[in-house]
């Protein structure tokens, strides 16, 4: 029995350090990106909108999705300084959804990342110009990467506004909102999820087989990937709305049932639903680990992901 009880106690201790490493990982990454922003914002001609830009993409968040990215870059060996415009963009098409989606029109958020949204900061109005420049930006800083192959670039480019407009994060939050308060299917819950969350997170891996001049295959299959752990991460959040704390999460919790969301929890219940994302997690890990030790660092990430609540 103490025998057992030692190996508990090391094991959460293995897993309370590992969390502890990979914070630290996700806080550095997200200040290289921070930096590159504040960079390239600057050498633009200032506007009123620079602030709320700012505002809303720099200095909060964990930009996990940077994380990922870096992480897929080791399968591959591809070098960090080929990655920050690409982490950048997303950024900025992350940061963009979130402001819009705040909005008194849309989920009508007051708090986002441990402060006031956008929104709430500048004014409706402003958080709208703000969120389209983001969106608008993104893709500017892809367009002036010269890193890239002309080749490479159009196909980022066309990947990014796949995963950005109706058929990913846009058209994902349209039916989010239309599913309100409406019992639908698995099927239509995880489309949707896939279409708001997991685009964003395809295009994270995707982007970098494209980088690494994988072939039509591989590039299909890590987008896939991508999407499964994009999904992954929204039902994390899912949980974390239900059985985290404001202070975790960065804003107020409990407000998918009081807004009648339509997630995999409220159709099957909390330990249906976590059986599901163990099972997702596992099936991640076993696809990634052909790669062998080139893919400790996304592992670990995903673990993170997957332990931030459990």
């Amino acid at each position: 029995m103490l025998k057992i009880f030692l190996k508990q106690g090391q094991k959460n201790y293995l897993t309370h350090k590992l969390n502890y490493m990979i914070k630290l990982r996700l806080k550095k990454n997200a200040k290289k990106i921070d930096n590159f922003l504040i960079k390239f914002l600057k050498k633009q001609k200032k506007s009123l909108l620079v602030t709320p830009m700012k505002y809303g993409v720099i200095g909060g968040g964990k930009k996990i999705r940077t994380t990922i990215i870096f992480d897929t870059a080791k399968l591959f060996k591809i070098k960090e300084n080929k990655l920050l415009e690409i982490c950048a963009a997303v950024e900025c098409i992350h940061s963009y959804s979130l402001i819009h989606d705040d909005l008194p029109c849309m989920d009508d958020d007051s708090i986002r990342r441990g402060k006031p949204s956008t929104h709430k900061k500048f004014g409706e109005a402003t958080a709208v110009l703000a969120g389209n420049s983001l969106l608008t930006l993104a893709f500017e800083i892809i367009s002036e990467n010269n890193s890239l192959s002309l080749k490479q670039k159009n196909e980022i480019i066309i990947l990014l506004s796949h995963c950005s407009g109706h058929t990913g994060i846009a058209g994902g939050q349209q039916l989010d909102l239309k599913f309100e308060n409406k019992k639908k299917s698995f099927n239509k819950i995880v489309d949707m999820q896939r279409k708001k969350t997991g685009k964003l997170f395809s295009f994270c891996l995707q982007s970098i087989a494209i980088l690494a001049n994988k072939n039509k295959k591989e590039k299909k299959a890590l987008g896939k990937l991508g999407e499964e752990i994009g999904l992954l991460f929204q039902l994390s959040d899912d949980f974390l709305d239900i059985k985290g704390s404001k202070n975790l999460v960065g804003k107020p919790i409990k407000k998918d049932k009081k807004k009648g969301k339509s997630t995999l929890v409220s159709l099957m219940g909390y330990e249906n639903t976590l059986r599901y994302a163990l099972n997702l997690k596992k099936k991640i890990l076993i696809n990634l680990k052909k790669h062998g030790k080139n893919a400790d660092s996304l592992i670990n990430t995903i673990e993170f992901i997957q332990g931030r609540n459990f």
